[in-house]
C-alpha cells in the first residue's frame, strides 16, 4: 500500500495527516484500517514506535464521521482503555488532531486530577472516551458513565495493564460492556493471560503481527558500558558533556533513583525533569511538555510513566539502571530511531547488572557491543563510608538527648553529700 489516498479515509483525516506530513501507512495500518473500516475485530501485536495509535484511531474516526449520531449526556460511542495517565492524553492528542474538521467530541479520563471537570464533560456526552481503568470504574460505579451508545472498545497495552495490576478493573469494564460492538485488542507481547482474555472478548478477529516478540529495531546502535555503580552520575554527566545530544531519555528502575539522576544534572547545570508515579499530572504534564518544546534535554522515567512519551525527535536512550524484565529494554530502546530517524541506545551495567544483561541478550538474540573508551570503564568506585562514621539515626540522637536531659534532672534532685567535718 503505497498512500493513504488508496484506504478511502474521509477528506478532513487525509487533510490532517497531510499537513502531519504523513505519507505512507506503517505496515501495522495497512493492515489494520482496512479490516476496522469494515467493523471487524482486531488482535494486533504491536510495539512501541510501529503506528499503532493511528492503526486504531484512524478508522474509529472515519465510522465516527461517516455515521454522526448525537450522543447522549454520560454516554460514549467509541471506548478506549490505557495504562496510564500519559499515554491516555497522548492518544487523545493524536484523535483531536487526526479528527480536525468532523466535529467530534474526545476527552480524557484519568486520576492524579480531580474529578469533577471529567464528570462535567461526561454530561456533555462524549464521540470517544480515551481513559485509565482506574478512575473510569470509579466514575461508571457512581453512574457517570453509561453504554447504552457504544460501538467501538479499544484495549491498548494489555500487556501492561497486566503488569500495573489493572486486570481485575479491566474485567468490572468489560462486564459492562454492550455483546455488539467492535473491540480491537493491542499489546507488545503474548503471554498466555493476554490470549485467554483475547478469546473471550474477540469475535474472530484479524490478527496483525507487525514485529516479532522481543526484537529490537536494527536503526538503533546499541552499546553497553561496563562502570561501578558510584561512578554512573559521573559517566552519564560525561556522555551530557556532548552538546550535539540534545533529546535523551534517561530510565532508571526507581522513582526515587529517578529523582537523584535528575539532582546531579541539576548540580552541573543541565536541564532535566524526572517523570514517574509519585509526580502529580502538573508536573508530569510539564516535564513532558518541556522535553517535547526542547527547553528540557533529558528526561529521567521509569518504565510505567515511560509508556506515554511518545516524542519522535528522542535521539538517545540511556538505561541508567538495566530493567528486571528483559522485554522492557526493548520498549525502551524503542523510544528512540522513531519516525524514519536513526537513534543510539547506551546502556550502563555495573557488577550487580550482569545476570540482568545475560537475559537482555538472550532475549534480543544480540550480544551487545561494548564501549571500552569511556573514562570509567575499569575505574574503582568510591569508597563505602566506614560504620563508625555514620551518623546516628534521629531516634538515637532523640534517646540520647533524652537520656542526658534525665541524668540532669536527678543530678538537681540529689541533695549535695556533706563535707566532712574535721
Amino acid at each position: 500500500m503505497n498512500s493513504f489516498d488508496s484506504l478511502k479515509l474521509l477528506p478532513e483525516i487525509l487533510s490532517s495527516l497531510n499537513k502531519k506530513g504523513y505519507k505512507k501507512p506503517t505496515p501495522i495500518q495497512a493492515q489494520s484500517i482496512p479490516h476496522l473500516l469494515t467493523g471487524g475485530d482486531i488482535l494486533g501485536i504491536a510495539q512501541t514506535g510501529t503506528g499503532k495509535t493511528a492503526a486504531f484511531s484512524l478508522p474509529i474516526l472515519n465510522n465516527l464521521g461517516s455515521n454522526k449520531i448525537k450522543t447522549k449526556p454520560r454516554h460514549m460511542r467509541t471506548l478506549i482503555l490505557t495504562p496510564t495517565r500519559e499515554l491516555a492524553s497522548q492518544i487523545n492528542e493524536n484523535i483531536e488532531e487526526y479528527g480536525k474538521g468532523l466535529g467530534i467530541k474526545s476527552t480524557v479520563i484519568f486520576g492524579g486530577v480531580k474529578p469533577r471537570p471529567q464528570i462535567l464533560q461526561l454530561k456533555k456526552g462524549m464521540d470517544v472516551i480515551v481513559a485509565t481503568p482506574g478512575r473510569f470504574l470509579d466514575l461508571m460505579s457512581n453512574d457517570q458513565i453509561q453504554f447504552g451508545q457504544l460501538e467501538t472498545f479499544v484495549l491498548d497495552e494489555a500487556d501492561r495493564m497486566l503488569d500495573m495490576g489493572f486486570i481485575r478493573d479491566v474485567n468490572k469494564i468489560i462486564a459492562r460492556l454492550p455483546k455488539k460492538r467492535q473491540t480491537l485488542l493491542f499489546s507488545a507481547t503474548m503471554p498466555q493471560d493476554i490470549v485467554n482474555l483475547s478469546k473471550k472478548l474477540l469475535v474472530k478477529p484479524k490478527k496483525v503481527e507487525v514485529t516479532p516478540e522481543s526484537t529490537t529495531v536494527e536503526k538503533i546502535d546499541q552499546k553497553i558500558n561496563f562502570v561501578h555503580k558510584t561512578n554512573k552520575p559521573k559517566l552519564l554527566i560525561n556522555i551530557l558533556e556532548d552538546q550535539s545530544i540534545e533529546h535523551v531519555l534517561v530510565f532508571t528502575k526507581t522513582k526515587h533513583g529517578a529523582n537523584r539522576v535528575v539532582k546531579h544534572l541539576d548540580q552541573v547545570g543541565i536541564t532535566s525533569a524526572a517523570i514517574h508515579g509519585n509526580k502529580s499530572q502538573g508536573a508530569r504534564e510539564k516535564a513532558l511538555g518541556g522535553f517535547k518544546k526542547g527547553t528540557i534535554r533529558v528526561l529521567v522515567a521509569t518504565d510505567i510513566a515511560a509508556r506515554g512519551i511518545d516524542v519522535s525527535h528522542i535521539t538517545h536512550v540511556i538505561n541508567y539502571n538495566l530493567p528486571d524484565d528483559p522485554k522492557s529494554y526493548v520498549h525502551r530502546i524503542g523510544r528512540t530511531a522513531r519516525a524514519g530517524r536513526d537513534g543510539i541506545a547506551i546502556s550502563f551495567c555495573d557488577d550487580t547488572e550482569k545476570k540482568l544483561l545475560k537475559d537482555i541478550e538472550k532475549t534480543i538474540k544480540y550480544q551487545i557491543p561494548q564501549d571500552k573508551d569511556h573514562p570509567f570503564h575499569g575505574v574503582a568506585g568510591a569508597p563505602a563510608q566506614p560504620q563508625n562514621h555514620r551518623r546516628p539515626s534521629k531516634k538515637a540522637s532523640a534517646n540520647k538527648s533524652r537520656n542526658g536531659n534525665n541524668q540532669q534532672r536527678s543530678a538537681r534532685r540529689r541533695p549535695a553529700k556533706k563535707k566532712p567535718t574535721t
